[in-house]
């Protein structure tokens, strides 16, 4: 697992650095792909990042059009941050090789054992979740 945990987190900083991207950017950019339109606080708190570093990263996500902001219509003191980067040419054309990949790799499995794969890689990503939450709650500051 920390082999293929290794291997994403290069990946990823490849992707981000071909498509001119900080780290941070991109990841922040991946949140929202996950999650979906959230607060700019919700992705602070996601990052780990400070409120006034989140500002500035969407500031220029938002340049380039891999987001845009959007009045909360639930509360209009509110901003929501709303992704636009799957939508983007160049994203798409960048993860194509690896789509591609996958979906020969996994035509190599029966439905069964994708089943379980699928579910295993659930239950860990759960357990990613908690161990993230588990360290960034005992910061010693």
């Amino acid at each position: 697992m920390r082999g293929l945990g290794t291997r994403t987190v290069l990946y990823q900083e490849s992707v981000a650095a071909s498509l001119g991207l900080y780290n941070h950017d991109f990841i922040s950019v991946d949140i929202l792909r996950e999650k979906g339109p959230i607060t700019a606080g919700e992705l602070s708190k996601l990052t780990g990042l400070a409120t006034s570093s989140v500002t500035a990263l969407i500031d220029r996500l938002e340049k380039i059009g891999y987001v845009r902001r959007q009045n909360d219509p639930k509360d209009r003191r509110k901003v929501i941050i709303v992704p636009e980067y799957e939508q983007k040419e160049e994203v798409s054309n960048t993860y194509h090789p690896l789509h591609t990949a996958m979906i020969t790799l996994a035509s190599s499995y029966t439905d069964e054992e994708l089943a379980l794969i699928t579910q295993f890689l659930g239950k860990a990503s759960t357990v990613l979740e908690e161990q993230i939450h588990d360290l960034s709650s005992n910061k010693p500051y």
